[in-house]
C-alpha cells in the first residue's frame, strides 16, 4: 500500500524549497516503465514549468491539487491560452486532466502548492515532453515574466 500523508507531504516540500528549480517530485510508480506514472509535485512560487506537450507517444496528464494553489493554462499552437483552470481545494477547484498533445503549462499561485499527478507511461526523458518554441528555455532570464504575463490572464478569473 502506498500512501499520502502530511510526513511525505512536507518532505517534498522541503525539497522543492531547496531545490534550484523550486519543484521536486516523489514517485510512487516502481520504474520508468510503468504504464502509468504516478507522483506527488511540489512546486515554489519561481518555478517555471516551459509550456510542453506530450504528443510522441501521446500522453494524458492529470493533477489534482492536495495543497496550495496552480493556475493550469493550455495554449494551441501559436501559444495563444486557449483554456485556464485554477486548482484550488478551497474553492472546490480539485483536478484538471489534460489530453494527449494538448500544451500545457502549471504555476504554483503559493508557497507549499503540492498536486498528485498521473500521467500515461512509461516515462524516457528523451521524448517525454515536446517543449514549445514559442515559449523561453527554462533558465532564460525571460521566464518570470512570461509567468507573470500567463497569469494576468486569470486577473478576472472565476
Amino acid at each position: 500500500m502506498k500512501k499520502i500523508n502530511s510526513n511525505i507531504i512536507n518532505d517534498v516540500i522541503s525539497k522543492a524549497r531547496t531545490s534550484p528549480r523550486k519543484r521536486m517530485n516523489h514517485n510512487f510508480h516502481d520504474d520508468f516503465s510503468d504504464p502509468i506514472q504516478r507522483f506527488l509535485n511540489a512546486w515554489e512560487p519561481g518555478s517555471y514549468l516551459r509550456p510542453h506537450r506530450h504528443l510522441n507517444p501521446p500522453k494524458r496528464e492529470v493533477f489534482i491539487v492536495l495543497q496550495g494553489s496552480f493556475a493550469v493554462a493550455t495554449f494551441d499552437d501559436e501559444g495563444n491560452i486557449t483554456d485556464k483552470f485554477i486548482l484550488d481545494a478551497s474553492k472546490g477547484n480539485y483536478a484538471v486532466e489534460l489530453d494527449a498533445g494538448e500544451w500545457h503549462t502549471v504555476i504554483p499561485l503559493e508557497t507549499g502548492s503540492v498536486a498528485y499527478e498521473l500521467k500515461d507511461g512509461p516515462y524516457d526523458p528523451i521524448d517525454d515532453k515536446d517543449f514549445a518554441s514559442w515559449a523561453p528555455k527554462e533558465g532564460d532570464v525571460e521566464c518570470d515574466e512570461y509567468n507573470q504575463r500567463i497569469l494576468r490572464e486569470f486577473d478576472n478569473y472565476s
